[in-house]
């Protein structure tokens, strides 16, 4: 049989292989999108959320619609069994700086001893699952300049980012000891519509709506790299669909911007440009971050080199989102 044929063939079966998949944090954003893509791919997702102030409920009713969903209300911490799957997508975590400076214990419990109780239940499991968990560019602490690769020290510089490292350490031993079978992910800033209005894009729509001043730390000045939550979602399929294991893989939507900048587009959308470039009345510069990271910036060719690629326009999105947030308050 000749290469072409096999391929052919190969593509056949893949298409057909339904594959059974956990994702936990299912009703969060990044949750959201990747149930929605292994669903729409035919794979049996048992989707896992504890229900907190950031889960969005509403998804279930269309989860639900699809007759290879099921659905378990419980914390990581909690769950006392797998059953036989191929995938345990976590995307599971506390995961707002702000709130991991204030208070640091919840991010220890979801983002330390969560990943633990997945690693233990995998490792004593007949058939070990491979652990697909989501880690973050924030691991690598800031970067002046260039990019961080996946081999590069990990120096996390807040407590949100500590805890993911140490997950991300924790999956590593029990690799080695256990034979616990991983990828870890670790993409840039998420964005979508529905996602929680702690965050920075939904946040700043929200205070526009109450005619505050949206809060920039650090005069705005800090950069981040933005991927929407689609992109993520496909980006996971990609490396489910290429087999790969016992690797790590950095996610970049490639869209690098300062926070002031993101800012005076959103209140440029969200006034039609009635602001006419005056926007001091709209910004609020004066708040200080402890920690404050002023760029992260990763470099994702490994991914790239599957055939993945960013497909969203930052812009084209960014409205849609002003327009969605404008119209429907979130408290």
């Amino acid at each position: 049989m000749d290469q072409q044929r096999q391929a052919q063939l190969y593509e056949f079966a893949e298409s057909y292989m339904k594959r059974v998949v956990y994702v936990t944090g299912c009703l969060g954003l990044i949750g959201s999108h990747v149930t929605r893509a292994c669903l729409e791919k035919g794979w049996f997702v048992r989707g896992i959320d504890k229900i907190t102030y950031a889960s969005n409920e509403e998804l279930l009713t269309e989860f639900f619609d699809y007759s290879n969903f099921a659905y378990e209300e419980t914390d990581i911490n909690d769950i006392e069994r797998l059953y036989e799957c191929d995938y345990v997508i976590n995307t599971a975590a506390e995961t707002h700086v702000d709130n991991s400076i204030a208070s640091s214990e919840v991010f220890l419990k979801s983002n330390i001893n969560g990943v633990w109780r997945l690693l233990e239940l995998i490792k004593n499991s007949k058939i070990k699952p491979t652990l697909l968990h989501f880690s973050t560019d924030e691991v690598y602490g800031d970067i002046v300049s260039g990019f961080h690769k996946e081999t590069d020290l990990l120096k996390p510089s807040n407590p949100y980012s500590a805890t993911k490292a140490a997950a991300d350490q924790l999956i590593l031993a029990w690799a080695r000891t256990f034979d616990v079978p991983y990828v870890i992910v670790r993409p840039t800033n998420n964005y979508g519509i529905g996602q929680y209005t702690e965050k920075f894009i939904p946040h700043s729509i929200k205070y526009l709506s109450l005619g505050k001043p949206i809060p920039l730390h650090d005069a705005g000045l800090p950069s981040r790299t933005w991927l929407h939550a689609s992109d993520t979602a496909e980006a996971i399929i990609t490396l489910i669909e290429a087999g790969v294991q016992n690797d790590i893989f950095n996610i970049s939507g490639n869209y690098e911007e300062q926070n002031i900048v993101i800012a005076k587009k959103i209140i440029d959308m969200y006034y039609l440009g009635g602001c006419k470039g005056l926007y001091d009345e709209h910004l609020d510069v004066n708040i200080k971050r402890q920690g404050q990271d002023v760029r992260y910036a990763i470099d994702d060719s490994k991914i790239k080199a599957l055939g993945w690629e960013p497909k969203a326009v930052f812009d084209t999105e960014l409205k849609n989102i002003v327009d969605y947030y404008a119209k429907n308050f979130v408290w």
